[in-house]
C-alpha cells in the first residue's frame, strides 16, 4: 500500500502573512526536485496537514491536491504572487463605505443609530469575494480522493466558536480516529468544507464570523487563532511523529530598532500589539513548551520514558528572518484608496519608522502582490539559509526504499484559478 511519512505540517494564521509560508513551501518544493528523483518524488512529503486562519486555506489548498504535491505549491505560489485585495473582501468606495465606514460610525455614534437597525455592519471589510476565491483555489470535493490513494492521513482546520467559547479543531483523516477534548478546545471529524475556511479566517472585527452546522446545530465561528493555547495539539493528536511549523513572525525576527515613543497609541498600533498576541504569541509559546518537553524526556531513563504518555517529538521550526511589520511599511501604499482612507481613520499611515504609524495592522491585510511577492521571496531566501537542516529533518539525499506510485487516476486541473 503506498503511504505517506507521518510528518505534520503546521501554517499559523496571519492574514496576508501567510504568503511567507508559500515562499517556504516553493523553497522546499525546488530544494526536493534538486534532490529527490521523480520516482522518489511521488510520494507527499506531508502526511498530516494542519492550518488556522489564512494557513488553514493554504493548508486545505495543498491537502486536496496531495498526491500532486509540487503543482498545488506552484498553483498556490501564483495565486499569492498575483494577489489584489479585492480577491479578498471588498475594497472598492461602495463597498468600504458599506462595511467600515458604518462601522466606525456605529463605534462612534451608536446611541444614536441603534434605532435604525437596519444600520448593523458586521465587520470592518466585507469578505465575501473571498467566496469565490475558495471555490476556485480550494476543490474540497477531491480531498475523498487523496485519502483513498493514502497520499494524505488526516487535514484539520481551527475556529473559534463565538457561540460556546470553545476553540474548535475541524478534522477529517483517511482512516477512523476518534476525537480528542481539553479544557476550553475540542475536535469535530467530518468533511472539511469553504464554510470552516471563511470560519477559520474570519479576523475578529476585520472579517464577519462564519456559520457552520447545520438548522439544529449551527454556530458562529470566528478566526481559528483566537483563544489557541496550543497549536501543535492537533497535529500531534492526528499521529504526526515529526513537525514542520511555518510562523508568521516574531520567533525568528530581529529585535525592534524602533525608537520609543511617549505620545498615546493609535487605535491601528494597539490593534496591531492585539493581533500580534492572536496570531504569532501562542505558537511561540507552544513551541517553546514542545522543547522543553523533549530536554525533560532525553534526561529520563528508557524504562521511565516508556511508563510515560509523553514523547519526544522532531521538528523543524521556519519563521521569517525580517520583521513584518517593516516590510508592510513600505507597501501601505499598495493598498486600495478606499481601504487606505478607512485604515488611516484608525492611525495607519504614519511615519513608516514608528509604531504608531499602523504597519503591524496592515501587515495583516495587505493583500497585494508587491507585498506578497517580498514575502515570499524572503520566505524562500530563509530555507536557502538553512538548507542543511531542511535536508536533515526530511533525510533526503539519503539512499531511500523505493516505493510503488500512486494508483493511477484523472488529470488534475491545477491552472490558476
Amino acid at each position: 500500500m503506498y503511504e505517506t511519512p507521518l510528518t505534520g505540517l503546521v501554517l499559523s494564521g496571519g492574514g496576508a502573512r501567510a504568503a511567507y509560508q508559500v515562499g517556504v513551501l516553493r523553497a522546499i518544493a525546488r530544494l526536493r526536485r534538486d534532490v529527490l528523483d521523480a520516482r522518489e518524488r511521488q510520494r507527499n512529503p506531508f502526511g498530516i496537514i494542519v492550518g488556522t486562519s489564512a494557513g488553514a486555506i493554504n493548508a486545505a489548498a495543498l491537502a486536496c491536491h496531495a498526491d500532486r504535491f509540487e503543482a498545488a505549491v506552484e498553483v498556490l505560489a501564483k495565486v499569492w504572487d498575483g494577489f489584489r485585495a479585492e480577491q479578498i473582501y471588498r475594497a472598492d468606495s461602495l463597498g468600504v463605505i458599506r462595511s467600515g465606514a458604518q462601522w466606525l460610525t456605529m463605534l462612534s455614534l451608536g446611541w444614536l443609530i441603534t434605532r435604525w437597525r437596519k444600520l448593523r455592519p458586521r465587520s470592518l471589510l466585507d469578505n465575501e469575494p473571498l467566496h469565490g476565491l475558495l471555490q476556485r483555489m480550494v476543490p474540497v470535493d477531491r480531498l475523498p480522493i487523496v485519502f483513498a490513494r493514502r497520499q494524505l492521513h488526516a487535514l484539520a482546520v481551527t475556529a473559534s466558536s463565538y457561540s460556546s467559547g470553545q476553540h474548535v479543531t475541524f478534522f477529517d483523516t483517511a482512516a477512523p480516529l476518534d476525537s480528542w477534548q481539553r479544557s476550553q478546545r475540542r475536535s469535530v471529524r467530518g468533511s472539511i468544507t469553504h464554510a470552516h475556511l471563511l470560519a477559520s479566517s474570519a479576523i475578529p472585527f476585520v472579517f464577519p464570523a462564519a456559520r457552520i452546522g447545520g438548522e439544529h446545530d449551527a454556530a458562529w465561528y470566528g478566526d481559528g487563532s483566537m483563544r489557541q493555547t496550543a497549536p501543535l495539539s492537533p497535529a500531534i493528536h492526528l499521529g504526526a511523529q515529526r513537525l514542520l511549523i511555518i510562523g508568521a513572525g516574531r520567533m525568528h525576527e530581529p529585535p525592534s530598532e524602533r525608537s520609543t515613543s511617549n505620545g498615546y497609541p493609535s487605535l491601528a498600533q494597539i490593534a496591531g500589539h492585539a493581533m500580534a498576541n492572536i496570531f504569532l504569541d501562542a505558537l511561540a509559546v507552544d513551541v517553546e513548551r514542545m522543547q522543553r518537553i523533549n530536554r525533560t524526556l532525553a534526561l529520563l531513563p528508557d524504562d521511565v520514558r516508556q511508563d510515560t504518555p509523553l514523547r519526544p517529538l522532531e521538528s523543524l521550526v521556519i519563521a521569517p528572518s525580517q520583521r513584518l511589520d517593516d516590510i508592510a511599511a513600505r507597501h501601505l501604499n499598495c493598498l486600495p484608496a478606499p481601504v487606505r482612507t478607512l485604515l488611516r481613520g484608525v492611525g495607519v499611515g504614519g511615519s513608516t519608522g514608528d509604531a504608531r504609524g499602523g504597519s503591524a495592522l496592515a501587515s495583516y491585510l495587505l493583500f497585494e502582490c508587491p507585498y506578497t511577492r517580498e514575502l515570499m521571496a524572503l520566505g524562500e531566501a530563509d530555507v536557502q539559509a538553512r538548507r542543511d537542516e531542511v535536508l536533515q529533518f526530511f533525510a533526503w539525499g539519503r539512499s531511500t526504499r523505493a516505493t510503488a506510485p500512486p494508483p493511477a487516476g484523472a488529470e488534475l486541473d491545477l491552472e490558476l484559478p
